[in-house]
C-alpha cells in the first residue's frame, strides 16, 4: 500500500517542476528572439563637445562617408573603427585621402592634425560584392571615433596619446601652478 501512496506524490511532484520550469521558459524564449533597429547617432563627450561627425550612406552605391569635424578650442587626432558585424565585414572596402590602413586595434587613424573648424577628408566605406538578394534596412554599418588633443614630447614634436584620461577638478578644488 505504501507503494501506490507514493506513486501519486512523485508524480504531482515531476508535474510542479514541470510547469515552474515551462512557466519561465517564455521569457527565456522571447529574450533570445527578440529584437530591434536603431537608427542615427548621438556624440558622447566627457566634457563640451569638441567635434562633430557627419555620416551619409547611399544605397545606390552602398557607399558611406564619415567626415569629423573639430569644433574644440585646440587641435586634435582623430581616429575611427567601422562595425558591420560579421555578416558583411568581407564586403567593406575603406578609402579616404589622409586617412590610413585599419592598423591591429581596429582603427583607421586619420593621419593629419585637424585645427579647430576644420574636418577630416571623408572616409569612405564601401560595400562590395554583397549579394543582390540582401535587404537594404538590414544592412547596418556603424562607426565609433575618437578624439585626442595633441601632445607635444620635449622636442616640441607633436604625438597622440589615446590613452590620456581627463582629470576632474572637485568643487573648490584650485587648478595647480602658480606661487603658494
Amino acid at each position: 500500500m505504501r507503494k501506490k501512496k507514493i506513486v501519486p506524490i512523485i508524480a504531482a511532484s515531476a508535474l510542479a517542476v514541470c510547469m515552474v520550469l515551462a512557466s519561465d521558459a517564455g521569457n527565456a524564449w522571447a529574450y533570445f528572439t527578440t529584437n530591434t533597429n536603431a537608427y542615427g547617432g548621438h556624440a558622447l563627450s566627457l566634457a563640451d563637445e569638441v567635434t562633430n561627425v557627419e555620416e551619409g550612406f547611399n544605397f545606390e552605391d552602398w557607399v558611406k562617408n564619415v567626415t569629423v569635424t573639430n569644433t574644440a578650442g585646440g587641435d586634435v587626432y582623430v581616429r575611427a573603427r567601422v562595425y558591420s558585424g560579421s555578416r558583411y565585414a568581407e564586403y567593406l572596402a575603406y578609402e579616404g585621402e589622409g586617412w590610413g590602413t585599419a592598423q591591429a586595434d581596429g582603427y583607421f587613424y586619420y593621419n593629419n592634425i585637424v585645427a579647430a573648424g576644420e574636418a577630416t577628408s571623408p572616409l569612405k566605406v564601401m560595400v562590395k560584392g554583397i549579394p543582390e538578394n540582401t535587404d537594404a534596412d538590414e544592412f547596418n554599418i556603424a562607426v565609433v571615433y575618437e578624439t585626442t588633443p595633441v601632445q607635444y614630447d620635449a622636442a616640441g614634436e607633436p604625438f597622440a596619446d589615446w590613452d590620456l584620461a581627463l582629470e576632474e577638478k572637485g568643487a573648490g578644488e584650485a587648478e595647480k601652478g602658480g606661487n603658494s
